[in-house]
């Protein structure tokens, strides 16, 4: 008699055996090329994780990068620094290109590198060797003088703060023809060298002046450089109120350092402008950045501060879709999701855990579709209870406080389909190494299997497996699952268009994800 484990009959289409195995050996299905590449710019900081160190990223991405066309590598690099929010995965990927016989490079540059951390990152790169060069090279050296030509005085201060490279040593590498006095001063300034006074930008002046009068009016430049003048607490509560919303989320443990909650009604007025609606919505926001600035708030920081960045999430969150139907979200709380979201490294460790974003993300469904249901899994499902009503700093407290076990990513789907539950989305926030439930090498996945038991009773479901590290295995695959990475909030509008079918299915054999990508304009 067959082996019925092996030889079993699905209802429906086949479901594809395997063809990889992740980094528990289990087997799991391989992404694209493509898809891998997007998964590593999304997710990936060269930063040691709990299964890959930093050296192996980056072999992988110059790997995958030197398999795609030089217009698919540039819009991914727009995608994960526009929608992705990344830092370092972009301007390697620019640093990749500027070495192609491709116009994309230049068309990309501008839309990669808004910043002077973005700047600082792509020539700290290519300085590296990374890129099989160490100097910048005649077309990149282009892109960075028109870079800094194209900036405004007030931008090119901001772009001052920081280091390794710092921006006077980009000034001094790329050398910068200015277009006008002013400019020639600035650059000339900025770098150590004599200077016409008289033709400095008006800020430059006034920050000058303040340098020796620190009685005068603060200058508008980054706070950054007036934190080695002995400001007065006064001064930095002028600071606080004056500085933008983001800036103000980022630096509240700086100013609780700096005395700024001792001014009296200044805790209430920045607690106000925190929660403000209007003001979340126009700073854009993301639950994500929320999370985390509530997670890091030091325990000086006042109550009423930290109370407004829970208020501002109720705003942000309105990037979460609101989906019709049976929602499932299946939050990974297994071991390795109390890892570092970005990995592993001295001096720059993130506090928030991949556990978070997996938790962030399923109280924020909840929050919005009231009737989601939440099954928290690592061994088997995790019984807890939450309540909709709840805010989702609290839900999202209640999931992440989980953790621990192994992974196995069919125990919601098991769940669901010996319920014989009704399903329309079921959304994964896992790190997909699933080995628990691991089985023959070729044969289809329990994830898989499970699935196909659900769509018997579910024809039109869908599944998203969402994932926060740079790994490029699934244990599901298929026209009515989608692969996507990353945990910027940019995954919200892709679930979307998913669930709701605007996007269509990727009857192509090429993940939706990837083609909204591909359709960015150059």
């Amino acid at each position: 008699m067959v082996n019925k484990a092996i030889f079993k009959s699905y209802f429906g289409k086949l479901i594809p055996g395997t063809n990889a195995v992740n980094h528990e050996s289990a087997p799991a299905y391989a992404l694209t090329a493509r898809e891998a590449l997007a998964q590593y710019a999304v997710t990936g900081t060269f930063n040691d994780t709990f299964y890959a160190d930093a050296g192996e990223q980056l072999e992988a991405v110059v790997k995958l990068a030197a398999e795609v066309e030089p217009e698919l590598l540039a819009k991914v690099a727009i995608h994960a620094a526009e929608k992705g929010h990344m830092k370092d995965v972009p301007v390697m990927l620019l640093a990749m290109l500027s070495g192609l016989e491709s116009d994309a490079f230049a068309r990309a540059f501008p839309k990669v590198v808004k910043s002077g951390k973005m700047l600082r990152g792509f020539v700290q790169i290519m300085r590296s060797g990374a890129t099989g060069r160490k100097s910048l090279g005649t077309r990149p050296k282009k892109m960075v003088q028109a870079w800094l030509e194209s900036r405004t005085p007030e931008q090119i201060l901001y772009a001052m703060v920081g280091n390794d490279p710092s921006l006077p040593d980009v000034i001094r590498m790329v050398h910068p023809k200015p277009k006008d006095e002013m400019r020639a001063a600035l650059y000339a300034w900025a770098i150590g060298k004599p200077y016409d006074v008289a033709a400095l930008p008006a800020e430059v002046s006034a920050f000058e002046a303040f340098k020796r009068d620190t009685s005068l009016p603060l200058p508008n430049v980054p706070f950054q450089m007036l934190t080695s003048l002995g400001l007065t607490k006064e001064q930095w509560a002028e600071i606080a109120l004056k500085g933008s919303w983001q800036m103000v989320r980022q630096n509240l443990n700086t100013f609780a350092r700096n005395g700024v909650f001792e001014v009296e009604g200044l805790a209430e007025k920045l607690a106000a402008r925190l929660a403000d609606p209007e003001a979340v919505r126009k700073a854009r926001v993301f639950p994500y950045q929320l999370m985390v600035a509530w997670q890091m708030v030091d325990p000086s920081v006042p109550a009423v501060v930290k109370d407004a960045l829970q208020d501002a999430m109720e705003v942000a969150i309105s990037s979460v879709p609101t989906v019709r139907g049976n929602v499932v979200v299946c939050p990974d709380v297994s071991g390795s999701m109390g890892s570092s979201v970005t990995g592993f490294r001295k001096g720059a460790t993130s506090v928030v855990r991949c556990i978070d974003v997996a938790a962030l993300v399923a109280a924020s469904f909840l929050r919005r579709n009231p009737n989601t249901r939440v099954l928290p899994f690592e061994n088997d499902v995790v019984r807890v209870n939450l309540n909709g009503r709840d805010s989702v700093m609290t839900n999202a407290a209640k999931l992440a406080a989980i953790g621990g076990g192994g992974t196995n990513c069919s125990a919601p789907l098991r769940l669901l389909a010996k319920e014989k539950a009704k399903v329309d989305l079921v959304v994964f926030v896992s790190d997909n190494q699933s080995w628990m439930d691991a089985k023959g090498e070729g044969q289809a996945t329990a994830m898989m299997s499970e699935w196909a038991q659900i769509k018997r009773l579910n024809p039109a479901a869908k599944l998203v497996c969402l994932d926060i590290q740079p790994y490029v295995q699934t244990p599901a695959t298929g026209e009515d699952v989608l692969n996507i990475g990353g945990f910027s909030d940019a995954v919200y509008g892709a679930i979307e268009s998913f669930a709701t079918g605007k996007s269509g299915s990727a009857k192509s054999g090429e993940s939706e994800w990837v083609r909204q990508i591909e359709a960015i304009d150059l």
